[in-house]
């Protein structure tokens, strides 16, 4: 455990100033309109966005979402001096539509998501996400409901576990590693990460490592997304949160993989489109892009920060803004 540690040093926001900075107009719009803008950091952690933004813009209410109630504890300790602009949540971020009217808000204007695993989960051994720890296999971002890790190891099929293995870890020895775990299991479950660990090292080359990295690391993480359904969650949630955005109104997403990413930049690219037929000869205004690209594909972190922060190393970021109206338009205020 690390508790005694602050949480300021526990966790280095990725690209921090970046992401304040790209919500900045969306938020001097609202203000020049009149109005509170509302900015929800929909992926809370310890808060370390959550307090830049709440420095950067000292007028604005801010919603943090987690659904780690660990995280959200530390982040409300770190947060408590803006306690009186701020609401943090217990739920997922596919329930910011429902988050905000349960608060009566009717729309934002400017969204964060920072994906993947969180430092806390990583730093806190017991939670089973690292595998450079002996720990129980869990891997739950939400300690207080669902299956963990251990239940996916010792009771899905060996099909199943090819599946996720393949498609979520992206892993080419996926086929060795769900028959040597079934083969193990049926000896003695599997219950520590490093059990588990220690039959994947028995069937990867160990060449592979060489320029893979470590062995486990794509089965870990195939773990981690079908326990908590990240890449499913993650496509009911960015076209929902776009849906809450006012015009004028910032999203930025920061995807630590390719499959994050897809969903990200998928989403983004149906809004910044038209959609009108090929050959059509006049774009009618339900046809026209509702976003607009603030980012040219992708950005990376500088070698600076990953130098400060290596666990930005792998972080890439997009940003859109709404240009035309929407649900979050249409609402009364």
């Amino acid at each position: 455990m690390q508790a005694d540690r602050p949480t300021d040093d526990r966790h280095v926001p990725v690209l921090r100033d970046r992401c304040v900075n790209l919500l900045a107009a969306a938020v001097d719009a609202a203000e020049a309109a009149g109005r509170r803008a509302v900015v929800v950091d929909a992926t809370l952690g310890m808060g370390g966005h959550a307090e830049a933004m709440l420095r950067r813009f000292p007028r604005a209410h801010l919603v943090g979402i987690d659904r780690d109630t660990e995280a959200l504890g530390l982040a409300g300790e770190r947060l408590a001096s803006f306690a009186d602009r701020t609401d943090l949540v217990h739920a997922v971020y596919d329930e910011v539509p429902e988050v905000l009217t349960d608060l009566g808000i009717d729309g934002v204007d400017g969204v964060l998501f920072d994906l993947g695993v969180s430092s806390l989960q990583l730093d806190e051994r017991e939670r089973g996400f690292a595998y450079s720890f002996d720990a129980p296999l869990d891997m739950r971002m939400d300690t207080s409901r669902g299956m963990t890790a251990a239940d996916v190891v010792n009771s899905y099929s060996a099909a199943d576990l090819l599946r996720i293995i393949r498609s979520w870890g992206e892993e080419k020895f996926a086929g060795r590693i769900s028959s040597a775990i079934v083969s193990a299991r049926d000896a003695a479950p599997l219950r520590t990460t490093s059990q588990l660990v220690d039959v994947i090292r028995a069937v990867v080359p160990a060449g592979a490592s060489r320029t893979g990295g470590h062995p486990a690391k794509r089965t870990f993480q195939a773990l981690r997304i079908e326990v908590n359904e990240e890449l499913a969650v993650l496509e009911r949630a960015v076209p929902a949160v776009i849906d809450t955005l006012r015009t004028g109104g910032r999203i930025v997403a920061m995807s630590y993989h390719s499959l994050e990413d897809r969903i990200v930049k998928r989403a983004f690219t149906a809004g910044t489109t038209s959609s009108a037929p090929p050959g059509f000869p006049v774009e009618l205004e339900e046809h026209r892009a509702y976003l607009r690209s603030l980012t040219r594909g992708t950005e990376a972190p500088t070698a600076a920060e990953i130098e400060q922060n290596p666990r930005a190393a792998s972080a890439r970021l997009r940003a859109v803004e709404r240009t035309r109206s929407g649900p979050a338009d249409r609402m009364t205020t």
